[in-house]
């Protein structure tokens, strides 16, 4: 019992430590997006701000066109969680009934798939958007976001529509349904959660996206959300600190807020395939 409860105490101290470790960024960019210019030059910084100032915002708006970029990031996101989450249903529904060599052979590759790392790919996307002339434009950009997201989609769907008992299709077999309208009409309703979940999990892949944005877009109209905020560093590598804080913690809102929503169901998602029915 005394090791049973020393190793619990070891893991919460762990898990605590760990979160400690994780929001101590957050926190210090909350409290630097608040802090004036003379507090923010201090030697010796607080957390909680002395003076709290919205000046680093209005600043931040000034100075950059957050909202167009926020527009751009918004329309890439949506519109790649939208197209991979049509592409990734049918697949990850093919992969998880049909257990053949083929659907095998895909679901090895949505694994290896995840440990290419960006720069090996970039030069070739560059290349087959350039012949496509979808070089700086937000349609290629959107393209490679829902090339990247796809693996997880189907890792996620998956699950999910394994988890889904093989007994209610068979019982729309039965009635007469056919193999799509069984999907459309039994599976998909009872994967609209995981649907969900997958697509605002893409949604939050492609809004904190940077290194395509960076490579394939090129004027300050067509950029995103994470290229504007480089813009608040110089030319010589110092950063206009406030107003760079002020407008990092206002694209992190989005994100956080999502993952707060989802994460029970990701999780659920990751675990719903491991289980045998």
């Amino acid at each position: 019992m005394r090791t049973s409860t020393t190793g619990r105490v070891g893991q919460y101290a762990a898990l605590l430590a760990y979160l400690v470790f994780l929001a101590f960024p957050f926190l210090w960019l909350v409290s630097t997006a608040f802090k004036s210019p003379r507090e923010l030059g201090s030697l010796y910084p607080t957390w909680i701000p002395r003076d709290p100032t919205l000046d680093n915002f209005r600043q931040a708006f000034d100075e950059q066109p957050l909202l167009r970029a926020a527009g751009n990031s918004l329309l890439a996101a949506s519109a790649a969680a939208v197209i991979a989450v049509l592409i990734a249903t049918p697949l990850a529904y093919v992969m998880a009934r049909q257990r053949t060599r083929l659907a095998k052979a895909a679901t090895g590759w949505v694994v290896v798939s995840q440990a290419f790392p960006l720069v090996l790919v970039i030069i070739p996307l560059f290349l087959v958007l350039k012949n496509l002339r979808l070089i700086n434009s937000l349609v290629g950009l959107v393209l490679v976001y829902v090339v990247w997201a796809l693996p997880f989609a189907l890792w996620m769907l998956v699950g999910y529509v394994r988890a889904v008992p093989t007994e209610l299709e068979e019982a729309a077999a039965v009635d007469g349904a056919g193999r799509l309208r069984t999907l459309v009409s039994v599976t998909a309703p009872l994967l609209a959660p995981g649907i969900v979940a997958t697509a605002l999990f893409a949604f939050i892949t492609a809004w904190n996206e940077f290194f395509f944005a960076l490579v394939l877009l090129k004027t300050s109209d067509k950029q995103t959300l994470p290229v504007v905020l480089t813009h608040f560093i110089g030319a010589e590598g110092v950063a206009d600190l406030g107003p760079l804080a002020a407008a990092a913690f206002l694209a992190t809102l989005p994100s956080l807020i999502i993952f707060a929503i989802i994460q029970r169901r990701i999780t659920g998602g990751m675990l719903a395939g491991a289980v045998k029915s």
